[in-house]
């Protein structure tokens, strides 16, 4: 993996990061309010399981 692949990689998750504060920007403060609402147990289960599907994604394409 090359730095070129990294910067590549900040830069797409940033256009997609910005998707939705562009086109729902009441729908992300909706979420956000409901987010932060939740336990940390939930919130770490939910970073688990985006941190292993991001992995088995990864495994899949390359």
């Amino acid at each position: 993996m090359s730095f070129q692949d990294l910067l590549t990689a900040v830069a797409l998750l940033l256009i997609i990061e910005g998707v939705i504060p562009f086109l729902n920007p009441p729908g992300l403060r909706r979420a956000l309010l409901t987010i932060s609402q939740l336990s940390d147990g939930v919130l770490r289960f939910g970073g688990l399981t985006c941190m292993v599907l991001g992995c088995l994604l990864l495994y899949a394409v390359r």
